[in-house]
C-alpha cells in the first residue's frame, strides 16, 4: 500500500494518462506491423525481379545456344556443298580427259582401210550437237586420213538451221571437187529439209527403202496471242526503234505488209535451197512439179524422183568398199560438261525471255 493520500482527482488524471499511454502503444504496434508488411512487400518485389532477371538470362542463353547451333548446322551444309562441288568439278575434268584420250585414239589401226564416217544426229543448230563446226571438222579429218577409202555423212535428222546446213553443203561440194576419194551421204530413218540440204552436197546419196527423204522447203512458225491478252486485260510493253522491229512478236498484231515481207524472205530462202539441190544433184533430178513443194517421200520414192541414187545401208556400203567392212567414226566427241552447260544456259536464256542465236527461219519438219 502507498503512504500517499488518496486523491480521486489525481487518480482520474492518472487513469487518463494510462489510457492515453495504452492507446499510444497500440498505435505504435500497428505502425510496426505496417512497416513490417511494407518490408515484406519490398522483399517480395526484389525476389520477383530477381526471378524475372534469371528467366530472362535463361531465355537469352537458350537463344544464344540456338543461334550457335544454327550456325554450326549452316557451316556443315556449306562444307558439304563445297565438297560436292569440288567432287563434281574433279569428276568433270576426269571425264573430259578420258573422252579426249578416247577421242584421240583411232578406231582402226594404220593400214586397215575403213569408211570415214561423220554422224549428223538430231536438229541442226549452232548450239546443238549437229552444228556445222563439229561436222566440218570431222569431214576434214576423215578426208585427210590416209586409210579412209571414202568420206561418209551418216544422217538421221529432221533438218534445222539454214546457215549450218549450207556450211556443211559447201564443205561437201569442196571435197567433191578435189576428187581424191568418194564423198557419200547415207540417210537412215530421216533425212529431211536441212539434213537433205547437206546430203545434196555429196557425190552419192544412199537411203533405206523406208527412210523419209525430202521436205525441200522453208518454215517459220509462231503464234498470235493478242485476242486472249485483250480478254485478260494484259498490256504488252515493247520498246523499239524502227516501225517493223517487233513485227515477229507473237503478242502483237502483224500487218498485211509485214506478212508479205516475211513471206518474201521465206521465198528467197526457199529458192536458195532449190538452187543448192539442183547444183548438187544436177540432171539426176526428175522434172516433177511437187519436187520442191515441201513434200516428203520414202527412200524408194525418192530414188524414183532422183533425190536418192540407190537404196541401201551404211553396213552394206562398208562391206562394198572395204575388205573387212570397217567403219571409223570421225565425229568429234563433245565434252559432257560443256554440253550440259550449253543446254542449261540455253534454258535459262529462254526462261528470262532474252534473245537467242536460233534463227526464226528453219529447214526442218514442223514436228
Amino acid at each position: 500500500m502507498s503512504d500517499r493520500p488518496h486523491d480521486p482527482w489525481r487518480e482520474g488524471a492518472g487513469g487518463k494518462d494510462e489510457s492515453e499511454a495504452g492507446l499510444s502503444g497500440q498505435g505504435m504496434s500497428e505502425q510496426g506491423m505496417s512497416g513490417q508488411g511494407a518490408a515484406d512487400a519490398s522483399e517480395r518485389e526484389v525476389d520477383w525481379q530477381a526471378r524475372e532477371r534469371t528467366a530472362q538470362l535463361e531465355m537469352m542463353d537458350r537463344w544464344v545456344q540456338g543461334v550457335v547451333t544454327e550456325q554450326r548446322r549452316s557451316r556443315r551444309w556449306k562444307l558439304f556443298f563445297r565438297f560436292l562441288f569440288a567432287l563434281l568439278f574433279i569428276a568433270s575434268i576426269a571425264t573430259s580427259v578420258t573422252l579426249f584420250t578416247l577421242g584421240s585414239q583411232p578406231a582402226a589401226l594404220p593400214g586397215e582401210q575403213h569408211l570415214g564416217v561423220v554422224r549428223v544426229k538430231g536438229v541442226i543448230e549452232a548450239d546443238g550437237e549437229a552444228n556445222a563446226e563439229r561436222i566440218i571438222k570431222g569431214l576434214r579429218a576423215a578426208w585427210e586420213s590416209p586409210v579412209s577409202v571414202a568420206v561418209v555423212l551418216d544422217i538421221n535428222s529432221p533438218g534445222g538451221s539454214p546457215v549450218q546446213s549450207q556450211r556443211v553443203y559447201d564443205e561437201l561440194m569442196r571435197l567433191r571437187e578435189r576428187g581424191d576419194k568418194p564423198v557419200i551421204a547415207v540417210i537412215e530413218d530421216l533425212g529431211a529439209s536441212g539434213a537433205y540440204y547437206m546430203a545434196a552436197g555429196a557425190g552419192e546419196i544412199i537411203a533405206a527403202p523406208s527412210s523419209l527423204v525430202g521436205s525441200i522447203g522453208v518454215i517459220s512458225s509462231s503464234f498470235g496471242l493478242k485476242g486472249p491478252m485483250e480478254k485478260l486485260d494484259i498490256e504488252r510493253r515493247v520498246f523499239t526503234a524502227g516501225d517493223n522491229k517487233a513485227f515477229l512478236d507473237p503478242f502483237s498484231e502483224i500487218s498485211p505488209d509485214q506478212r508479205a515481207f516475211w513471206q518474201s524472205v521465206l521465198a528467197t530462202t526457199h529458192q536458195q535451197f532449190i538452187a543448192a539441190v539442183k547444183a548438187g544433184r544436177g540432171e539426176r533430178l526428175k522434172d516433177d512439179p511437187e519436187l520442191f513443194s515441201g513434200l516428203i517421200w520414202t527412200g524408194e520414192q525418192a530414188r524414183g524422183l532422183g533425190l536418192v541414187d540407190r537404196t541401201g545401208t551404211l553396213e552394206e556400203l562398208a562391206a562394198e568398199l572395204t575388205p573387212e567392212a570397217e567403219l571409223h567414226d570421225y565425229t568429234p566427241r563433245q565434252d559432257p560438261f560443256e554440253r550440259f552447260t550449253r543446254r542449261f544456259a540455253g534454258v535459262m536464256v529462254s526462261a528470262m525471255g532474252l534473245e537467242t542465236t536460233v534463227s526464226p527461219v528453219s529447214y526442218r519438219l514442223p514436228w
